[in-house]
C-alpha cells in the first residue's frame, strides 16, 4: 500500500512527514473557527442575537482576515521564518478562543473574533509557501495534505464541541477547546526545521525594489487575478455554508448539539478522501479539469439543499457536498503557485486569501438579513449563485499552467 501511495504521489513516505505536521497545524486553525461556528447558535440564543448580528460576527472574522493579508505574505517572503509564523498563529488564535469564553455580550466578542480571523489568515502564506517550496514536483499532493488537516480539524472540532456542550456551557466549551491548540504549536516548533537560509531575492531585482516589482507583476497578471476572483466566489459559498448550515440545522430542523456536530462532520469526511486524490491527480492532468468538476458538483448540490426538509436526506446531501466542495481547495492553491515565482509564493497566497476574504465578508451580513426577512432557506439560493459564478469564471481560465512571473 505504501509503495502504491509513493508511486501515485511521486513522494517517498518518509519525506511526507513535514507535510503531515503542517497539515496537523492547519487542522488546529480550523479547529478554532469550527468550534466558534458550533458555539454560535448557543451564544446567539443566550445573548439574544439576531441572525443579522450573528452574521456580523462572521463578517468581522473575514474582514480581519482580509486586513491580515496586507502584510502577512511580505513578512513570510522577506523574513523566511515560516515555522515561527505558524506557531504564533496557533498560539494567538487559541488565546482568542479563550477570550470568547469570557464574553458577556456581543461587544466583548468583537476583539477575540477579529483576532481569530487575523491569525487564521496569518497561517496560510507561511504554511502553503513552505509546502510549495519543499515539494515543488508534487505540489498538488502536498497541499492536499494541508487541506486534509483542515478537514480533520473541521470534523473533530464540531464533534468535540457538540459533545462538550452536552455537559458544559458554551463558555466552558470554548475554554476547554482552546487547550489542544497550544500543544500543536509546541510540536511544530520542536519538530519542523525553520528555514535558516537568507531570504532569496526576486529575479527582477534585489532588495525591496525587486520585491515590489514582483508584487506588481503578480497583480497585473490577468490569469492569476481571474483565478483569485474565482476562488473568492467559491469561498463565499463555502463560508456561507459553514455559517448558515448550523443555524439551519438548529433553527429549522431542530438538530441536537450532537446531531449538529455529526452533520458538520459528515460534510468534512468527503474532503478527507477526495482532497489527496484531487491534488495528486491535478499534478498529472492539470488543475482546470479537477476544479471545474468540483464546482459543477457543488452548484448542483447546494441548490438541492433547498428541496430537502428532513434530517436524514439533508445530512446525506451535505456529506456529498463536502466531497466535491473541499476536494478542490488544494488544487486552487497549487494553481496559484504554478503561476507565481517561488520568491513570491507567500505573497501570492496572501493575494488569493485576500480576495477570498474580501468577497466572503459580504455573505454573512447579506445572508443574515435575507434569513431575517425571508427565512434561512433563501440563503442557499444566494450561495448557489456565488458558486455558479465561480464555475463560469473557471471555464475561461487556461488549462495549462503559465510560466512563473
Amino acid at each position: 500500500m505504501i509503495a502504491l501511495i509513493e508511486r501515485f504521489t511521486g513522494t517517498s513516505w518518509k519525506d511526507q512527514g513535514p507535510a503531515f505536521l503542517v497539515g496537523a497545524g492547519h487542522g488546529a486553525t480550523h479547529w478554532i473557527i469550527a468550534t466558534f461556528y458550533v458555539l454560535l447558535p448557543y451564544l446567539s440564543k443566550e445573548l439574544n442575537l439576531s441572525y443579522t448580528e450573528a452574521g456580523s460576527l462572521i463578517t468581522l472574522f473575514h474582514g480581519s482576515s482580509f486586513l491580515a493579508n496586507a502584510g502577512s505574505g511580505a513578512v513570510v517572503d522577506i523574513s523566511g521564518r515560516r515555522i515561527a509564523v505558524l506557531a504564533a498563529s496557533l498560539g494567538i488564535g487559541a488565546v482568542a478562543l479563550i477570550a470568547v469564553g469570557f464574553s458577556a455580550n456581543i461587544v466583548w466578542l468583537i476583539a477575540p473574533v477579529a483576532v481569530i480571523g487575523a491569525t487564521n489568515n496569518l497561517w496560510h502564506p507561511a504554511a502553503i509557501s513552505f509546502l510549495s517550496l519543499k515539494y515543488p514536483k508534487s505540489r498538488g499532493f502536498a497541499l492536499s495534505i494541508h487541506t486534509l488537516g483542515a478537514s480533520f480539524g473541521d470534523i473533530l472540532a464540531p464533534l468535540a464541541a457538540g459533545s462538550l456542550l452536552l455537559i458544559f456551557s458554551w463558555q466552558k466549551t470554548a475554554l476547554i477547546s482552546a487547550l489542544p491548540i497550544f500543544a500543536v504549536a509546541v510540536i511544530l516548533l520542536a519538530m519542523l526545521e525553520e528555514n535558516r537560509e537568507a531570504p532569496t531575492e526576486h529575479r527582477s531585482g534585489g532588495g525591496a525594489g525587486g520585491y515590489i516589482s514582483g508584487v506588481v507583476a503578480l497583480i497585473r497578471n490577468r490569469s492569476l487575478m481571474s483565478l483569485c476572483l474565482m476562488a473568492g466566489f467559491r469561498s463565499m459559498t463555502q463560508n456561507g455554508l459553514l455559517l448558515f448550515l448550523p443555524l439551519y440545522l438548529v433553527g429549522v430542523l431542530a438538530a441536537s448539539p450532537l446531531m449538529l456536530g455529526f452533520a458538520i462532520m459528515a460534510m468534512q469526511v468527503g474532503g478527507i478522501f477526495a482532497g489527496p486524490l484531487a491534488g495528486a491527480w491535478s499534478d498529472r492532468i492539470g488543475r482546470q479539469p479537477i476544479v471545474l468538476a468540483g464546482l459543477i458538483g457543488t452548484s448542483l448540490i447546494v441548490f438541492s439543499l433547498t428541496l430537502v426538509d428532513s434530517m436524514g436526506p439533508f445530512i446525506a446531501l451535505v456529506s456529498i457536498l463536502g466531497f466535491v466542495l473541499f476536494s478542490i481547495r488544494p488544487v486552487i492553491h497549487s494553481w496559484v503557485l504554478d503561476i507565481a515565482h517561488d520568491d513570491l509564493s507567500g505573497t501570492a497566497i496572501s493575494v488569493l486569501f485576500g480576495m477570498q476574504s474580501a468577497l466572503t465578508l459580504i455573505v454573512p451580513m447579506i445572508g443574515g438579513m435575507i434569513a431575517d426577512l425571508w427565512g434561512l432557506k433563501m440563503v442557499f439560493y444566494l450561495l448557489t449563485a456565488t458558486i455558479v459564478l465561480a464555475t463560469i469564471i473557471t471555464t475561461g481560465l487556461a488549462k495549462e499552467k503559465s510560466d512563473h512571473l
